[in-house]
Order: C-alpha cells, then sequence, then structure tokens
C-alpha cells in the first residue's frame, strides 16, 4: 500500500468513525473526527458547524433516525480524501411512524485523518412532502 492508499484508508475510517457516533448520537466523539471551522451543509443548504448542531436539527426532524450504511466510495487525490457514505435512512417521524428506504448521500472532504467538509442529501423532504398529501 502506497502512502495515497494508506492516507485514503486513514481518511475513510475516520469518515466511519464519525458516522457511527453520530448515530448514537454521540456529537462529542463526532467532533474528535472533525476539524475545526468545519462547515456541515445539510439538504435545503442549512450550514451547522458542529455536530451537536446536527443532533439538535434531527431531534426536531426524527423521533430517531439511523443510517444503513451500504458501501463508501473513498477517491484519493493530492493531499484530501473525498469519502462518499451512501444508504438509507431509518427510523421514526416524530408522531413515532416508522420509516425507511430513506436515501442518503454524504460527501466528506477529507485531510490528514480529520473532516474538514461535509455534505448531506437524502429524501427526507420528499417523504414529509408525501406525509402530507404533496405526493407527485
Amino acid at each position: 500500500m502506497d502512502v495515497t492508499e494508506a492516507g485514503a484508508a486513514r481518511d475513510a475510517a475516520a469518515v466511519t468513525a464519525y458516522l457511527e457516533a453520530s448515530m448514537v448520537p454521540d456529537p462529542e466523539t463526532a467532533a474528535r473526527y472533525m476539524a475545526p471551522g468545519i462547515a456541515i451543509v445539510f439538504t435545503g443548504g442549512r450550514v451547522f458547524h458542529h455536530p451537536r448542531e446536527v443532533t439538535a436539527f434531527n431531534a426536531g426532524r426524527y423521533a430517531w433516525v439511523k443510517k444503513r450504511m451500504e458501501r463508501l466510495d473513498v477517491v484519493p487525490g493530492e493531499g484530501v480524501t473525498t469519502v462518499y457514505s451512501l444508504g438509507t435512512l431509518y427510523g421514526a417521524w416524530p408522531d413515532g411512524t416508522a420509516f425507511e428506504g430513506n436515501r442518503y448521500v454524504d460527501r466528506f472532504t477529507v485531510r490528514d485523518g480529520l473532516i474538514v467538509s461535509m455534505e448531506v442529501w437524502n429524501d427526507s423532504a420528499e417523504r414529509l412532502l408525501e406525509r402530507q398529501g404533496a405526493s407527485a
């Protein structure tokens, strides 16, 4: 394994550790994998700067939520690694109604084992619209 591959493996492991901690949820442990000044951009352009803000946002959107991580796509680069986590969300809406199969993609930029940016996309908004009768 060359230096680039070793760095990419380390960076992918940091993403996995972050995701596992964030699902507990344990935002303080999750923050250990993030660089200072991080921008976490959620669907809709919401920007957060610490995992505790994400936890608070999710507490308003879901009774609870977890990720079924189906795969990581790891793209080594010059000094950074881009890691995509793809899978589905499952959990319960605030009223307790269960859901599953809610697709997500998280894109991480990682440098030296620390996440320097994170972007999040998922189908939650579409699912919420369907629940309100606004399906296409």
